[in-house]
């Protein structure tokens, strides 16, 4: 038997262990590159950041500016290459982080204070537009001082008398006597109505160089009220208890007052021309004040006596509630009232007309 037979020939062993050796050689030679990747992956460390805040800057009106951009982190170079291993060498693969987001850059710190605030002061309201000034009440007319009178002889004088109160319309019946002694007078104007009774009015007191000088003066209505006069003091007081008045010169009362102009026009009549003007202090049941008559030019009228001529006096109204008077003074009269009419301030009136004559 053949020693060779069974074996290989010695030049294929050779060959087959020197390719097994070189085989471990380039094995050993590649084996730190492979252990260095795969036994430890590289490190990659994130680029840490933070904010250092500044020192508040000084105060100034402008903003301050605003903060620098924070910087990215700057990407890690790539590994070096590797030299390519044989198909049956495994290698792994280093994968490029993602960048962080960078911080949001922070926002700018207020001025160390804050500028002021103007403050707007609200406009001052318009003034109110000035008022037209009041018109003070004008002042009481000069008191007449007459120095001639001429009464009438004692005589009782009829009339016919209308009106209206509170827009209801009456009819009536008055008188008015006059008596006189050359001292002394009375006088007594008086107004009926059938159904609501009388209003009488009455007027006494002495007859003076002056004029009438009253001493008491009465209106009775259902009651009495009257006004004293004290000629000598110069005052004159109230039964209603109302202020005592200060008595002017030839003061007269609401009802005496027609017969002293009748005296002063029948003494003197060219000294009261039409336009001309009386003034007399007149008091009444409760206060005094002045009445002015202006002097108008001569009326004929017709009255239920007839016709006859006569000289117009009027008051007119010179507060809110003061009556406008109306007389018609008759020269065949001795210059006494042939009409007389009174208007009050809401309307009402009250008209009489002369119907006749009697003696007293």
């Amino acid at each position: 038997m053949s020693l060779t037979k069974p074996t290989l020939p010695l030049r294929a062993l050779l060959m087959i262990g020197g390719g097994v050796a070189l085989a471990h050689l380039l094995l050993l030679r590649e084996l730190p590159a492979a252990l260095q990747v795969q036994g430890e992956a590289p490190t990659v460390r994130a680029l840490q950041t933070r904010s250092i805040a500044a020192p508040p800057p000084p105060p100034v009106a402008a903003a301050p500016a605003p903060a620098p951009p924070v910087a990215r982190p700057k990407p890690q170079p790539a590994p070096p290459p590797v030299d390519a291993a044989p198909a049956s060498t495994t290698v792994a693969s280093v994968e490029t982080p993602a960048p962080l987001p960078a911080e949001p850059a922070p926002l700018p710190e207020p001025p160390a204070s804050a500028p002021e605030v103007p403050v707007v002061t609200p406009p001052a309201p318009p003034e109110p537009a000035a008022s037209a000034p009041v018109s003070a009440p004008p002042a009481p007319p000069t008191v007449t001082q007459a120095t001639a009178f001429a009464f009438p002889a004692s005589v009782r004088l009829l009339y016919e008398l209308s009106g209206e109160s509170k827009k209801l319309r009456y009819q009536a019946r008055g008188e008015l006597l006059w008596r006189q002694d050359g001292q002394h007078y009375d006088a007594q104007l008086q107004a009926s109505m059938l159904f609501f009774g009388s209003r009488t009015r009455t007027s006494s007191g002495q007859i003076t160089p002056g004029g009438l000088a009253p001493t008491r003066f009465s209106d009775k209505w259902r009651s009495e009220q009257a006004a004293h006069f004290d000629q000598e003091k110069h005052k004159v007081t109230f039964s209603a208890n109302t202020p005592e008045v200060t008595l002017q010169a030839a003061a007269q009362d609401q009802l005496s007052v027609i017969l002293q102009i009748a005296g002063m026009l029948a003494a003197d009549p060219a000294s009261y021309p039409a336009g001309s003007g009386i003034a007399l202090q007149t008091v009444g049941p409760k206060d005094a004040d002045i009445w002015a008559f202006t002097v108008e030019t001569p009326e004929k009228i017709r009255v239920p006596s007839g016709e006859l001529e006569t000289i117009k006096l009027i008051r007119k109204p010179r507060k809110e509630f003061d009556q406008k008077v109306e007389i018609w003074l008759a020269p065949n009269l001795g210059y006494l009232p042939a009409r007389l009419k009174i208007t009050n301030a809401n309307g009402d009136f009250i008209d009489q007309q002369l119907r006749g004559v009697e003696k007293p």
